[in-house]
């Protein structure tokens, strides 16, 4: 693959054919779960970014890595007992159909984090000192 990929379509494009099948479809699902986020390639990945990075997808040989972060990952832990974890990915196989559903809610979920962060920045709490 090169290291020159600077859109999703081209990322997508260097891979085996079943790869890309699992990959154009993990994009739809992310891509109707957050309509409005912008697709970049962020890390040499495909990314979905509001205010911050979102989610992060990769291809690999024999799997689709998922990057909603750690927070994610713990939260929606039960659910993913099926899946090879890290403490910010989940490895969905390619043989194996993508949990639609619960990616879309780990989205979704990453999307209010984004929103808070972004609120709680555009408001910080003013320090005050004690006399």
């Amino acid at each position: 693959m090169s290291n020159n990929i600077n859109d999703i379509n081209s990322y997508i494009k260097d891979f085996p054919e079943t790869v890309q099948v699992q990959l154009q479809a993990i994009r739809h699902i992310i891509s109707k779960a957050v309509p409005k986020a912008k697709e970049v390639i962020s890390y040499g990945i495909p990314t979905f970014r509001q205010k911050a990075n979102l989610v992060h997808y990769a291809g690999y040989k024999n799997h689709i890595g998922f990057y909603p972060g750690p927070k994610a990952i713990a939260t929606f832990k039960n659910d993913l007992t099926a899946y090879k974890l890290s403490k910010a990915t989940v490895q969905f196989p390619l043989d194996k159909k993508l949990p639609a559903a619960l990616i879309t809610r780990m989205v979704k979920f990453c999307v209010k984090q984004d929103v808070e962060k972004t609120a709680k920045n555009a408001n910080p709490k003013k320090l005050t000192t004690v006399k």
